[in-house]
């Protein structure tokens, strides 16, 4: 498929601080006519017409009233982040604009943290980690702190 005949969509930017990720937007380039923010700005009439999604990506661009006017084509807004708290929806649904979000996208990884902060707090491993930098001359004084014996020998932290 030609540039010209793939949906329009809007991201902020490629790269940078607050852009899309690189690899991400060569994802959506295979889908997609990525236009960013910058050039929407630049030459509004033109592309305002050719938009037909927003691709937030850690909660960019910011969709406000002003944005929404100025996109007549509109018809979905692709939502990369888990919650929707920072978006309007009754604005953009007022609006025919529908709001796709992922879920469940993070669901392990945030499973997973929450396992390893339990695990760290039960078995004090921010203080064991403290001391163990501090070096072996420290534990002299601190007889068996906060760990089990193995931890002052050379034994490896965690599990």
């Amino acid at each position: 498929m030609a540039e010209e005949e793939l949906p329009a969509v809007l991201i902020l930017d490629i790269g940078g601080t607050h852009g899309v990720l690189e690899d991400l937007a060569a994802l959506l380039k295979k889908h997609f006519h990525l236009i960013t923010m910058k050039e929407f700005l630049g030459n509004k009439e033109e592309m305002s017409k050719k938009i037909q999604s927003i691709f937030v990506f850690e909660c960019r661009p910011t969709i406000d009233r002003e944005l929404l006017e100025s996109l007549p084509n509109l018809k979905v807004i692709g939502n990369s982040g888990v919650g929707v708290d920072h978006l309007d929806l009754n604005m953009i649904s007022s609006f025919g604009v529908k709001v796709t979000n992922t879920p469940h996208a993070v669901a392990d990884p945030t499973a997973d943290i929450g396992m390893a902060l339990m695990l760290a707090s039960a078995r004090r491993l921010v203080e064991g980690n403290v001391l163990n930098f501090l070096g072996p001359s420290y534990f002299l004084g601190i007889p068996h702190f906060c760990c089990d014996r193995d931890v002052l020998s050379e034994s490896i932290f965690g599990m």
